[in-house]
């Protein structure tokens, strides 16, 4: 018996309505099941570009030392992940200092100055100066690439209401290098937070394997020749595994790859092992 109206579902979870017209689902679909997935995923914009705490911290105080301190005044941020921010409740005298969402900005800058909200908002460097532009506000030009949380790179400057005296443009060189300075240290960090692993020939995975592909190489291991591993023995003490599992492979398996990967190893003169021999 056909039901006339029903949802059924491909093993991914994600729903296909169909009628009796449509039944069986079109063949273009299974054709291309991945254009058919990527329909239903959320779309990635510049109004998902989340703010590192660094850059956050660094944009905020240059507006202490240059605008407006901001001892005893109150700094809001309602711009979050499902926030409402006509609906957020601002306090006397705060100042709002967020990264709002691009594609409405001239929306939420109307909306504070209708209500006398100050604030201080990110902004994409490029079209900023088409905002709003009968509102009487400053703009701060930096064009600071900011690489945000979501990993998109956004050159970014700001807008505010804030009393710039009777600036309309102000090219921020000394905000512009804060940023640069604080991105550097944080990239450092996480560099030094991100050690590198070596493993034995006879270890591999999809991700070190990658490397031997990309030189051109062929090399075939037969299903005999792997045991599936998720780390090895010395790792679980450290909590340490094999970033996405891998094999451990034959000492045949590992011998050919280790003669498959090119090593050029560039000897030492005569000269040379006389000086080594000669330190420490």
């Amino acid at each position: 018996m056909f039901v006339e109206n029903c949802v059924f579902s491909f093993g991914c979870h994600i729903p296909y309505f169909c009628t009796k017209k449509q039944w069986p689902p079109r063949k273009a679909i299974f054709n291309d099941y991945d254009g058919f997935v990527e329909k239903f995923k959320q779309k990635k914009t510049t109004d998902d570009c989340y703010t590192p705490e660094p850059v956050y911290q660094a944009v905020r105080e240059w507006v202490n030392d240059n605008i407006l301190p901001l001892d005893g005044i109150e700094v809001v941020r309602p711009f979050w992940p499902g926030g409402d921010y006509e609906s957020f409740d601002y306090p006397e005298n705060c100042v709002v200092i967020d990264n709002p969402p691009f594609s409405i900005l001239a929306k939420i800058r109307r909306f504070y100055h209708e209500r006398n909200i100050r604030y201080f908002l990110f902004a994409p460097t490029l079209v900023m100066a088409n905002s709003a532009k009968e509102l009487d506000s400053t703009f701060i030009i930096c064009g600071s690439s900011i690489v945000y949380e979501n990993g998109a790179k956004v050159n970014t400057s700001f807008i505010t209401n804030l009393d710039c005296g009777d600036l309309r443009v102000w090219v921020a060189g000394g905000l512009s290098k804060k940023i640069e300075e604080v991105q550097k240290v944080q990239m450092a960090l996480q560099s030094v937070n991100l050690p590198s692993y070596e493993y034995p020939d006879c270890v591999i995975s999809p991700a070190i394997i990658q490397k031997v592909s990309k030189q051109g190489i062929e090399l075939k291991i037969k299903k005999q020749e792997c045991s599936a591993i998720t780390s090895l023995d010395s790792q679980k003490g450290s909590g340490k595994a094999l970033f996405g599992g891998g094999w451990l492979i034959s000492e045949r398996a590992a011998a050919e790859r280790a003669a498959a990967v090119e090593k050029i190893v560039w000897p030492l003169s005569e000269r040379e092992k006389k000086i080594i021999k000669s330190l420490g």
